[in-house]
């Protein structure tokens, strides 16, 4: 009897579960939910402003036709248009990046574990790929002329690289308010404190003093 009662209680549990992950909700609740960036509350993205103090700046930002200083080592520079300068974007599940790059820039192999990614050439021309989670590891790759699309699924690895000798520009849009962006050398070879030398020799099967030389660029 025991034993009945308890897989009963067990079958409306689960049915109970699965009817309300049918029934939970598909989409936003309000029209916005404009980020409140002075709140002290802490929740899985940003609080609320009140509605009565929102306004039409909260949804508006300027700069996008500024190229950026691509004068560095990878010789790329994002401008991103996320939820930190458009508080109206909080809850609204996408975002944007302008990317340029120098002749021969790089954008450098990277995952956002928060989005998917779509790219559009504006100028120039762009060798793209991304690879496939383990074990396969496949590589997918394109050459893009001005005006191509391409895009990066989800959490994977993937890269831009400009091949031209002159400067080329990118518009990204992003399926998060806050992708995230994980730079696999500056995590590996970057991270504070350091991933121990013998660590990453062996995931790597280099010699340590290679991986010295390269945390040192870092």
């Amino acid at each position: 009897m025991g034993l009945r009662v308890f897989l009963l209680a067990a079958a409306l549990l689960a049915l109970s579960c699965s009817h309300g992950a049918i029934a939970s909700d598909p989409s936003l609740l309000q029209d916005f939910c404009v980020a409140d960036k002075m709140s002290q509350v802490r929740v899985n993205g940003l609080p609320c402003k009140a509605a009565k103090d929102v306004v039409a700046e909260d949804f508006f930002f300027s700069g996008l036709h500024m190229a950026g200083n691509a004068a560095n080592k990878q010789g790329s520079a994002v401008t991103a248009v996320n939820v930190a300068q458009i508080a109206g974007l909080n809850t609204l599940g996408i975002s944007l990046v302008r990317i340029d790059y120098a002749p021969y820039g790089l954008n450098p192999p990277h995952t956002h574990p928060r989005s998917t990614e779509i790219l559009t050439v504006i100028e120039g021309s762009l060798n793209v790929g991304f690879v496939t989670s383990n074990p396969e590891n496949k590589h997918f790759n394109k050459v893009l002329n001005k005006g191509d699309v391409f895009v990066f699924p989800k959490g994977l690895v993937h890269y831009q690289f400009n091949n031209c000798t002159t400067g080329t520009v990118a518009i990204a849009a992003l399926s998060s308010q806050n992708p995230g962006v994980i730079t696999m050398a500056n995590a590996v070879f970057g991270s504070n404190p350091s991933i121990p030398d013998d660590i990453v020799a062996k995931a790597f099967q280099v010699e340590k003093n290679t991986v010295d030389w390269m945390q040192a660029q870092f």
